[in-house]
């Protein structure tokens, strides 16, 4: 089975990206499950219900987060009624919203998703490390395929998560920095790595915010509004080729493509 992981998802022009690429990549029918980060998808910065709505609408199964998920605060009024919406499982329990799914595939096959946030250079959370085993042991008992999309900052921590969960799950995604790595790779116990998937969004760009506003930033230290910037947008993330009988990971590839003008 095929998995397509889509990077943090940056405001309108990120949104276009999927609208325009998404189908294309699914027409040939190879794509089983699309999971995708939408933390940043309204504006840059959290997510509101119509945004929800319309990346379901394109087809997304599943839609992570991390950090920025509470950023709009309406997101605590409707984030219970979508299941397939997570936010770090790792936060605390009275927290609302789920950190992980069991969801299936068009062909009934069962997958897992697990969406934890990293410790280092972030906002407070529980042990993510000890969150992952908490929820795997559950996952495990209705699915032998699970993702983790690990929303961090810190490399070191990425790649530890990695190494930890190497056997037991299929794959460990990482997100957050916006910025796609080139260390993808198959660990020895068959768990598919990517340090960072991307972004899916503006690159004529700091990360996604208008550039000029940034370098003011750097410049004058000084605080200012952020806004997304529009030009050279893309889709990156991660194509995963799961073993169904075994969950182990077969293969992944990088994925970054241009939305045409």
């Amino acid at each position: 089975m095929k998995v397509l992981f889509i990077g943090d998802i940056i405001g309108r022009p990120g949104r276009r990206a999927v609208q325009q690429i998404l189908p294309k990549l699914q027409s040939n029918g190879r794509l089983d499950l699309v999971i995708a980060n939408c933390e940043n998808a309204a504006a840059g910065f959290g997510i509101t219900r119509e945004v929800v709505d319309e990346l379901l609408n394109c087809r997304i199964d599943v839609l992570t987060s991390g950090n920025h998920i509470w950023d709009k605060k309406e997101v605590l009024d409707f984030i219970h009624e979508y299941p397939n919406l997570l936010r770090p499982a790792n936060y605390p329990p009275q927290v609302p919203g789920r950190g992980s799914i069991v969801t299936t595939t068009k062909a009934g096959l069962p997958i897992g998703i697990i969406n934890l946030s990293g410790r280092i250079f972030m906002p407070p959370a529980d042990c993510p490390f000890r969150t992952a085993e908490r929820e795997i042991e559950a996952l495990k008992k209705r699915t032998k395929i699970i993702i983790v999309d690990f929303h961090a900052e810190a490399t070191s921590e990425k790649i530890a998560l990695g190494w930890f969960l190497d056997g037991r799950v299929s794959a460990v995604i990482g997100t957050h920095t916006h910025v796609q790595t080139a260390d993808e790779r198959i660990l020895p116990h068959g768990t598919a790595y990517l340090t960072d998937a991307g972004m899916t969004g503006p690159f004529d760009s700091v990360i996604g915010t208008r550039k000029e506003i940034i370098i003011e930033r750097f410049l004058s230290l000084m605080p200012n509004k952020f806004e997304v910037a529009k030009g050279d947008v893309r889709l990156q993330g991660a194509s995963i080729e799961i073993d169904e009988d075994t969950g182990q990971a077969i293969s992944i590839d990088r994925v970054s493509l241009n939305m045409s003008p």
